[in-house]
């Protein structure tokens, strides 16, 4: 018996326990400050004053920087490397040298070129020396035409023999200048894929040839970027360009709209033209490769009459705002002139101090017209603006129908 009635007891004293726990919860729950934040959010504004204000209209890229010049070096003939006196990030003056073949096999050539030479002038020699002598017997009628004409033939040979010896010669010697390459400009050495003693190929044979390293001159740097094209009729070149290096925080460089490219391309699926834009001043930390962040300023007002972009609305008719009038908001039209992405310059519709509605409401001025028909002992069916079509009533029983226009039914 009293261990049954020991059983109940807990059992209750349990129940209250859990009740009680779960009554604080629910306090707790209805205070805390998550749910009044909550509800502070849902009550965000719906209205905006007219004041003045600044609007600067500009258009935004991105863009990648890189080098005004940059060449990919490969060599005109085939050989081996046999001076590699740069390497990576190296600065290299104009003129200096980048790289030398190996030439021995050439310089073998140049001396069988030149040895070849030698022989078409000796062979030269001797057949002027007949050509000459078998002229003067020809004159006295001492040898026949058929002799004078082969002495001279083969005079003419010996002659166009030497000019091709002469030919060969230059060939080689234009094939060993070849093997040094030397800096077109002022550079800075970015790539070095070969090293010395590797085979390289030149660039009249397979795949362009070898490339043995790339070079830029880092001194002029530019921007190539992808404009919209709803913004490019806006621009034109020789316009000032911020720029916003996004590897380098703070940075903030100028420069200067140098190109846009007068066909359209389509790059990541938004079609566009590819614009250009000079650095003015290289600052040392931006390197190739960087992203740019672009900022074209194209318009801007001072102390004009602006809205939020949200409190304007469009129709066919034009543009209008509500504006707050006693409790309710009327419709106004209104004259837009420049807007940024958040503001736009009101010309003509709206005064200083005035409150507009940044959501589409009910004409005040409906309210007011139905009351005034309501007054005046008219169905509210039949108030303009309501567009129900409704028809008016039988002049008899005028007092049933100002009864129903009251209850509206």
């Amino acid at each position: 018996m009293w261990r049954l009635f020991g059983y109940w007891m807990k059992l209750l004293l349990t129940s209250i326990l859990v009740l009680g726990l779960g009554a604080g919860g629910f306090y707790l729950w209805s205070k805390s400050p998550t749910r009044d934040g909550a509800g502070q959010i849902s009550a965000r504004s719906t209205t905006a004053v007219v004041e003045p204000r600044s609007i600067k209209f500009a258009v935004t890229a991105a863009g990648d920087i890189g080098p005004a010049d940059q060449v990919s070096v490969r060599p005109e003939v085939n050989g081996r490397i046999a001076e590699l006196p740069v390497d990576i990030g190296d600065k290299v003056a104009k003129d200096a040298l980048l790289c030398r073949l190996d030439d021995r096999d050439l310089q073998i050539e140049k001396q069988a070129r030149e040895g070849d030479i030698d022989g078409a002038k000796l062979t030269l020699q001797k057949t002027e020396r007949a050509f000459k002598r078998n002229k003067k017997l020809f004159e006295q009628n001492l040898i026949s035409v058929e002799v004078f004409e082969d002495s001279k033939t083969e005079f003419e040979l010996a002659t166009n023999a030497l000019s091709r010896a002469i030919s060969a010669l230059r060939m080689v010697e234009d094939r060993l200048l070849k093997t040094k390459i030397l800096a077109p400009f002022d550079c800075t050495v970015l790539t070095r894929p070969v090293s010395t003693g590797q085979a390289v190929s030149g660039s009249a044979g397979f795949n362009s040839g070898t490339e043995i390293m790339s070079i830029a001159n880092l001194s002029e740097m530019i921007i190539l970027a992808h404009v919209n094209q709803a913004d490019v009729i806006r621009l034109s070149s020789g316009q000032d360009v911020d720029v916003q290096v996004e590897s380098v925080p703070g940075l903030k460089i100028k420069g200067k709209l140098d190109r846009i490219a007068p066909q359209a391309v389509i790059k990541n699926g938004i079609k566009g033209f590819a614009a250009r834009v000079a650095i003015k001043d290289i600052d040392p930390r931006v390197r190739p490769g960087m992203t740019a962040i672009l900022n074209i300023p194209v318009s801007s007002v001072d102390n004009v009459l602006a809205v939020p972009l949200s409190a304007v609305f469009t129709e066919p008719e034009g543009r209008y705002v509500y504006v707050q009038e006693g409790e309710g908001f009327i419709k106004r039209p209104v004259v837009v002139g420049l807007t940024d992405f958040f503001y736009a310059e009101v010309q003509e519709g709206l005064a200083e101090g005035d409150i507009v509605s940044l959501e589409q409401v009910a004409d005040n001025r409906d309210n007011i017209r139905a009351q005034a028909a309501a007054r005046r002992g008219l169905s509210a069916l039949e108030s303009p603006g309501t567009g129900s079509g409704a028809t008016k009533q039988p002049a008899a029983g005028g007092e049933r129908r100002n009864r129903r226009a009251t209850t509206g039914t």
